[in-house]
This record gives structure tokens, C-alpha cells and sequence, in this order.
């Protein structure tokens, strides 16, 4: 069993890996409050506990991070705790992927992960659509090449924006609409930010397509929004919110491996 830990810039997801594309338990943790590595310890202990798991039963921890200040108090924490080897994925990491793009060095661990897991369950040139503080496009193809994409603000930043730009407009959760015109003012951010992602995904997606002449590549939805925006975009053909989390637990493998 593996420990696999994404640390993105809103929010940490951590999983108890049985497989490469397997699960056993999951959680979703705020990357931006602060806190000591006793805090982290003792937060990790209990959800390792909740779900029954003694450390002892880890075989190794992964982790990949895009937020470098956190990623030092995380691994120190992981390593007192479980015991077990921390391996932290980047570009330099010994995987049978390709990063063919100008800069390399600067690619995401998200990214790098979601292109070995494209590549080991799919098999065939993929979009895949990261629904998350950002919405990044990644461009995939069938060997494990990734050849750049797109990243743009993502659905929480219009929320955010027409909260803190705006005397009067309260902040709301994002929801789908149950239509289109909304009849008070709550439902009318909902409608308009939750649509306007719903269009530009749909409207980068076929700008890819055509540019990168793949018409037929698969397009996998993944990230903390993809449960709820995956199923209403056309252009998805699977929905994979853990995508990142099986890539990670498949770069454990050959990482040790290696």
C-alpha cells in the first residue's frame, strides 16, 4: 500500500493506493492554513486511524507538490511518521514519460503524474482537463509525450473575483444552475460562473483539437471539480477524479523500481 499526496494550491488530496488505479480510502485537506509539523502529524495520524490503517502497513509515500513551501514540512512529516521511503515526483524523476516543451524543468508535478497515468490506462493521445484552482489542459499523447497545453484561472476564481470587486454581490457556492436565467442575484452568479467554465472548457477543448489535428483524442476530466462540471461538459468523454492520485502511485513504482 502506497500513500500518494497531491498538493495543489487550494487543497491537498492524499490516498491510500492498493493498486495502480485502486483506492482504499481518500481525503481532501485546505493546502493554505498553515501548519507545524506536530499539527500535520497528528492530522495525518487520525485519518490514517479513521480508515483502520496502522503505518506500518505503507510500503512508501509519494508525493507531488506545486506549492515548494509546503512540500519540506510534509516530507520531514511523512518520513517521522510512517517510517517508509518519501519519493517526491518531479521532472528529473526516473518515469517512461517525455516532456517535450520548451521548459522542461518547470512542468508541475500534477502534470508530469497525469501524463504517466494517461499513458498507462488509456494508451492513446488524451486531453486531460484538470478542473482545480486552475483549469489545465494537457496534451498527451499514446506513448507518454507530453507536448504543453493550456492553463487558465479556475472556477472558484470568478466566485472570488465577484466577491472582492463588487460592493453588493455576495459570495456563493457553486452549484449548477436549474437554469439559465436566474431570478435573484445568488442564482445568477451560479448561473453565469458555472456556464462561462461549462463554455470555455468546452471552447478550449475543440480549439486543441483542431490546432494539434487530434479530433479523436480522448478528453478525461479529473481534479476536485470534475464530479461536479465533468458530466455536463460535451467535449468529456470519461470523468477520472483521481487521475493525479493513480499517476502518483504508478511513479512510486518505477521510482523504486528504477
Amino acid at each position: 500500500m502506497q500513500l500518494v499526496v497531491d498538493v495543489g494550491n487550494t487543497e491537498t488530496v492524499l490516498g491510500l493506493a492498493t493498486g495502480r488505479a485502486a483506492l482504499a480510502a481518500h481525503w481532501r485537506l485546505s493546502t493554505s492554513v498553515p501548519r507545524t509539523r506536530d499539527e500535520l502529524t497528528v492530522l495525518l495520524r487520525q485519518l490514517l486511524s479513521g480508515a483502520d490503517v496502522a503505518a506500518d502497513r505503507i510500503a512508501r509515500c509519494v508525493v507531488g507538490s506545486v506549492v515548494p513551501s509546503f512540500t519540506p514540512v510534509l516530507v520531514e512529516t511523512l518520513d517521522r511518521l510512517i517510517g517508509a521511503p518519501v519519493v517526491v515526483v518531479g521532472p528529473a524523476s526516473p518515469l517512461p514519460i517525455r516532456l517535450d516543451v520548451e521548459e522542461p524543468l518547470t512542468v508541475g508535478a500534477d502534470r508530469i503524474v497525469n501524463t504517466l497515468a494517461a499513458r498507462e490506462l488509456y494508451h492513446r493521445d488524451t486531453i486531460a482537463v484538470d478542473l482545480g484552482t486552475a483549469t489545465t489542459y494537457d496534451c498527451i499523447t499514446g506513448d507518454g509525450v507530453f507536448l504543453g497545453g493550456v492553463i487558465s484561472p479556475g472556477l472558484p476564481a470568478g466566485l472570488e473575483w465577484l466577491e472582492k470587486r463588487t460592493a453588493k454581490l455576495p459570495r456563493v457556492e457553486l452549484e449548477p444552475p436549474e437554469r439559465v436565467i436566474g431570478r435573484r442575484t445568488e442564482a445568477c452568479i451560479q448561473s453565469g460562473v458555472y456556464l462561462s467554465a461549462i463554455e470555455a472548457v468546452n471552447g478550449v477543448v475543440r480549439r486543441i483539437k483542431e490546432e494539434w489535428q487530434r479530433p479523436d483524442a480522448l478528453v478525461v476530466a479529473t481534479g476536485g471539480y470534475a464530479s461536479a462540471l465533468g458530466s455536463r461538459l460535451e467535449c468529456v468523454d470519461e470523468v477520472e477524479p483521481f487521475l493525479t492520485l493513480y499517476g502518483l502511485a504508478m511513479a512510486g513504482e518505477y521510482i523504486e523500481g528504477a
